[in-house]
């Protein structure tokens, strides 16, 4: 496979080159802004890391628009969610750290499931979303609430980018980044208030 074959994925671009998708690169900024901001939290380092991979990955892919700046912009997000799915069990229901593991198969599977029936990663997430804030009390559960909510928005318009190019050529995936880093500094901070508030340890899974 050639890595740094040029993809042509969204109604911004035209053409190859660097700045060929400017709202979609620009608008990566909010993933920076969530990043900066999460990281300032008390133990939220890691998962402010983690937004600025993210940041890192997708700006690459919307700047050079090739395999492998693809490959690196989905899977930052991949890590971001599978960490996720290992800290949730631990940080809201006190699991385990080693058990918490189990977080990650639990979200590739169903994932797979969801992929069996026409959705995929994205959609998994959404309806996990909406899971914790289903299972969830109080501050928690709004939180997840909303940022279900934000993600479902963001996801439409993720996937009418290519439907609307006739009437607007710089289409709505610019949309799809501004409306996730606000799902992702919802998400984040949802974890890192529960576990300052157990006064445990930061968002990590690595001992006992």
């Amino acid at each position: 496979m050639n890595w740094t074959a040029y993809v042509d994925g969204y109604c911004e671009r035209l053409a190859p080159g660097l700045w060929g998708e400017p709202l979609n690169s620009l608008s990566n900024l909010a993933f920076l802004i969530a990043a900066i901001a999460v990281w300032r939290q008390p133990k939220g380092r890691v998962f402010g890391a983690l937004i600025g991979l993210v940041f890192l990955g997708s700006t690459a892919f919307h700047l050079l628009a090739t395999r492998w700046s693809a490959a690196a912009d989905t899977g930052f997000i991949l890590v971001f969610v599978l960490y996720y799915a290992a800290v949730f069990p631990h940080v809201f229901f006190g699991v385990r750290r080693r058990l918490a593991w189990l977080g990650i198969p639990v979200f590739l599977a169903f994932t797979a499931v969801v992929a069996s029936l026409g959705g995929g990663l994205y959609l998994s997430a959404l309806l996990g979303l909406v899971l914790f804030a289903v299972i969830l009390r109080g501050e928690h559960r709004r939180r997840f609430a909303l940022a279900a909510g934000v993600f479902g928005v963001s996801l439409s318009f993720r996937t009418a980018d290519h439907t609307v190019c006739g009437n607007f050529p710089a289409g709505t995936h610019f949309l799809w980044h501004l409306l996730n880093g606000l799902v992702l500094y919802l998400a984040a901070t949802a974890a890192t208030r529960r576990a300052a508030s157990r006064q445990d340890a930061a968002p990590s899974i690595t001992s006992d």
